[in-house]
């Protein structure tokens, strides 16, 4: 599994439209082959910057797959014309993960 990482700016002052938009697009990604996961995060600090998280089954999946589909296109439709530029996309992998919860069960 991959996480894919987009930082996106948006213009001042269409912070609720891109989010209304993004609700949408949301579907747009997890019908997708091999999509796993759909997060979108906005910043307290910087209000119009986004971070969307993406859990793929593999790079393909996002890069081959995804990128050249028409869910790719609808989601530039409804989003992009909010973006101050384009996104900045990084693909992660997990090094290191826990939950507090996971302290507890350990303990018992």
């Amino acid at each position: 599994m991959i996480k894919e990482l987009a930082e996106i700016d948006i213009k001042p002052g269409c912070e609720q439209a891109f989010e209304q938009a993004a609700v949408l697009a949301r579907d747009l990604f997890l019908g997708s082959k091999g999509c796993i996961a759909f997060r979108l995060h906005r910043s307290m600090e910087q209000p119009s910057r986004y971070r969307m998280f993406v859990e793929w089954e593999t790079i393909e999946d996002h890069m081959i797959e995804f990128r050249n589909s028409d869910a790719f296109l609808e989601w530039r439709r409804l989003c992009g014309s909010y973006f101050q530029n384009p996104p900045r996309v990084e693909h992660l992998t997990v090094i290191v993960e826990g939950r507090s919860e996971d302290l507890a069960v350990a303990a018992e």
